[in-house]
Parts: C-alpha cells; structure tokens; sequence
C-alpha cells in the first residue's frame, strides 16, 4: 500500500519517490481538483507531498489523514531541485511520522504537529 501521494505539479520520474510508497497523481487521475486529491489520500491515509500551498493551509484547520509535505522552494533546474530535496530527504520523511505538515525549503525544514 502506498504512503505517499505525489502531486500531479511535482516531477513524475524521480529517483526518490521510485519506489512501491509512492505514487504520482498522474498514476491516479491527473485531472483531479485539491479537494478529490485531498478525500483521496485522507481515504487511504497518505501524506500529500506537494508545491501547492492550499493544502498547507487547509491542513492547518484539519487533523490527519492525509498529511501533508509541502515543498516551498519555487521553480528550479531539475538537478538543483534533486539535490536540495535529497539533503533533506531523510529528516523529511522521519518528521512526516511526526508531524501532520512538514514545510522544506532550500535551507531547511519546518514541521508543525
């Protein structure tokens, strides 16, 4: 069963959600609207990892499921991109356990219960 629920927004191959935890929206319906993503990863207790900031802020008034990862690093080269998440993958995942919102940023992250 997957954890992890990748927003149709964010790259669909990608070395660090390739693996049977993940799956892209694409996967699903890539048409879908925030609140059909939204009943779909509560549903089947995901965490929604995501750019989009409405579901950071709708989490914010909720409690899981889903959860939420919410990158808020703006647009930038792939291999950037990679390497940003990847320095922080690990601590990322480990507070998503925690935390109903992790917040990542180029330079850190931020996680609120």
């Amino acid at each position: 069963m997957c954890k992890y629920l990748i927003d149709v927004n964010l790259p669909y191959y990608f070395s660090l959600w390739n693996s049977k935890d993940f799956i892209h929206q694409r996967d699903i319906n890539d048409e879908w609207s925030d609140e059909q993503i939204w009943n779909y990863a509560k549903k089947e207790n995901m965490t929604i990892i995501t750019k989009d900031a409405d579901f950071s802020n709708k989490i914010i008034f909720h409690q899981p499921p889903p959860k939420i990862i919410h990158i808020r690093f703006g647009n930038m080269k792939m291999k950037n991109f990679y390497f940003t998440l990847k320095k922080y993958w690990d601590d990322i995942i480990e507070e998503n356990r925690k935390y109903k919102l992790v917040n990542v940023f180029k330079d850190r992250i931020e996680s609120i219960l």
